[in-house]
């Protein structure tokens, strides 16, 4: 088994409950780490024979770009992705973080983190 992370996915998006959240939208991080049998790549040396992370990163934007009144809602998108396009990925940890979150106090950010295992 072999671990494939991908730190701090920078995108802009239009996530939030408040109105003025799907107007004028903020800025996130994503953090996914990925579990995946890595045997056969190590022999090789092909990609086709491991995850690709350009795919991986490619699920993340566009989910991010779909809005989503929860962090929740989204991060749970983006792991049943995964899991549907990828069939040799075993465990997804996943982080969505709402930078300069409009909470009333001054806040980094605020993060939703999963960890999924295929059922």
């Amino acid at each position: 088994m072999g671990i494939i992370k991908l730190k701090n996915i920078r995108t802009f998006s239009y996530h939030g409950c408040l109105v003025e959240e799907s107007k004028i939208g903020s800025d996130y991080a994503v953090d996914l780490e990925i579990k995946t049998d890595m045997r056969k790549s190590m022999e090789t040396d092909e990609l086709h024979d491991t995850v690709d992370y350009v795919q991986l990163n490619r699920i993340v934007k566009e989910e991010m770009a779909i809005r989503s009144k929860l962090l929740e809602h989204v991060a749970h998108r983006i792991v049943q992705r995964i899991f549907r396009e990828i069939p040799s990925v075993s465990t997804i940890i996943l982080g969505v973080s709402k930078l300069n979150p409009p909470i009333g106090g001054d806040v980094e950010s605020v993060t939703v983190q999963l960890e999924e295992y295929r059922s």
